[in-house]
């Protein structure tokens, strides 16, 4: 018995010589190094697969994964980001996962959240050119959208925005804890935006980015949770079929040594996490009618919009204040840089200026202006910072005459001093319409009194008269010409008329 169970010990411990001796020349045909596991592992196989794979404590788990329906291209190195292709206006599910782990997030539990899909450039050359770039297509396609959702074969989205004025997002409200599938068509294509010189030009590449945000205190989808994106080409119908059959196609020419230098083609695309959008949050809040503020037009100049009927204290009448205290400042800190923007209507360029402060924006010159904003944007931002208003067509000068007492009288009257007496002080109307509205307007504004109380104008005339004021008699206005006024009372007691001397 002994002897049976030295005999064992003895082939047990050959067969472990054998078993390392034929270890020891694994690795040694990949070359003298040492053959290191984490190559292995940044493959981009594991990396489709890493939700699958236990995270260290000290790797961010992300909350969420959007996978799109749409297999990447078999002719990407191994290193570089997946490319998919897609078809002119065919729709894509996009599948929104609960990624989470037992305990993360736990204040969106049983909760909405809100997630905006773009269509953007994945060239920064063109990101820095977008709104050029978005307003020539526009232009090209007009009443046409760079993305939009398919609502009826989507799945658990809520309240789906879209707005005219961004034509390349969309956003919804969605339950993390249901299944979730935003169906999405891309209408531009890749050759769009490609200079047009011989024919057959490769088209740009774009990027689709998924953005969710939680509930703030107030109720607002401002807190940002996670981003996510992808790199996509879009051809025009059927074109992306073609194109991943011609991927193929050269593969399969290669030679086996070619071959491991690619990666293999998945049959979806999963959006790797990236830095969110850097737009400014959207106050979007449930069962609002109201449109999210990213999505407003931008601020319309007062003094552009206003009825000629407006009494609106916004609309300065001396038009050299006004401007000395719309112009931006070289002092100006970037918050204060980003209201200047938004103030002079040029909304659309904050995100590109987001860290610009008052005096960067001031050194750009004027080919710099038109190289980032396109031409027309850029004169009229040129002329904005250079503060070049617009000169008035006639300037009035008009002091309101002030009742006289009597004891001023009788001083003035025997020679005494008269110094104490109230000086008269002229204020300056700069009127851009030769009409009597814009003179009765900008009396009101000057000097306080409420538009809908003015009747009449009149103009003091030889003997006393009242002349009426018309549009006729103000252009024949001499320009700086200075005049004293007084208010009279209506006859019937409703309002009161102006009498220019």
């Amino acid at each position: 018995m002994a002897w049976v169970l030295k005999m064992d010990e003895v082939i047990e411990s050959g067969l472990v010589h054998d078993f390392d001796a034929s270890l020891s020349g694994i690795g040694q045909e990949l070359g003298a190094g040492a053959y290191s596991m984490s190559d292995v592992l940044a493959l981009p196989i594991f990396k489709q697969e890493d939700s699958s794979l236990p995270l260290d404590d000290e790797t961010k788990h992300p909350p969420f994964q959007y996978v799109m329906c749409a297999a990447t291209s078999p002719a990407v190195k191994l290193h570089d980001e997946t490319l998919t292709y897609l078809n002119q206006g065919q729709s894509y599910e996009i599948r929104m996962l609960d990624n989470r782990k037992i305990g993360d997030v736990p204040e969106i539990t049983g909760k909405l959240v809100k997630s905006i899909i773009r269509v953007v450039f994945h060239d920064r050359r063109l990101q820095y050119t977008e709104h050029q770039q978005l307003e020539g297509w526009k232009w090209n396609r007009p009443g046409d959208r760079l993305l939009d959702l398919d609502i009826p074969m989507s799945v658990g989205i809520i309240d789906t925005r879209t707005n005219p004025s961004q034509l390349n997002a969309v956003e919804f409200l969605w339950d993390p804890a249901k299944r979730t599938s935003a169906f999405i068509q891309v209408h531009c294509i890749s050759t769009e935006f490609t200079p047009r010189k011989h024919g057959g030009e490769k088209g740009v590449p774009f990027r689709i980015q998924v953005d969710t945000f939680k509930q703030n205190e107030n109720g607002e989808y401002t807190d940002h949770l996670h981003s996510a994106s992808c790199q996509i080409k879009v051809f025009k119908p059927k074109g992306a079929d073609r194109k991943q059959k011609t991927d193929r196609e050269k593969m399969e020419k290669r030679t086996a040594h070619e071959k491991e230098k690619y990666q293999p083609s998945y049959d979806t695309t999963v959006l790797t996490e990236c830095s969110p959008w850097p737009d400014t949050p959207t106050t979007y809040v449930n069962h609002s009618p109201s449109p999210a503020p990213t999505f407003s037009s931008p601020p319309q100049s007062t003094c552009s919009v206003l009825d000629s009927n407006s009494s609106s204290p916004n609309h300065q009448g001396d038009g050299v204040s006004q401007a000395s205290s719309e112009q931006l400042q070289p002092s100006a800190t970037i918050q204060e840089t980003q209201q200047w923007l938004l103030k002079n209507r040029f909304s659309s360029y904050t995100r590109l200026f987001s860290n610009f402060l008052g005096a960067d924006l001031l050194k750009l010159t004027k080919e710099d202006l038109v190289q980032i904003c396109g031409t027309a944007d850029g004169i009229r931002l040129y002329h904005s910072l250079k503060s070049r208003s617009v000169r008035p067509r006639l300037t009035l000068y008009v002091c309101r005459e002030q009742p006289v007492q009597q004891g001023q009288q009788q001083a003035a009257g025997g020679g005494g001093d008269s110094s104490s007496a109230t000086p008269y002080v002229y204020h300056a109307i700069y009127l851009e319409e030769m009409v009597a509205s814009e003179v009765a307007r900008k009396l009101a504004l000057v000097f306080n009194i409420p538009l809908h109380q003015i009747n009449q104008v009149y103009r003091q005339g030889p003997t006393g008269i009242h002349i009426l004021v018309s549009d006729q008699m103000v252009q024949n206005f001499q320009d700086e010409s200075c005049f004293l006024f007084s208010t009279v009372k209506a006859e019937n007691g409703g309002g009161v008329h102006i009498i220019l001397k």
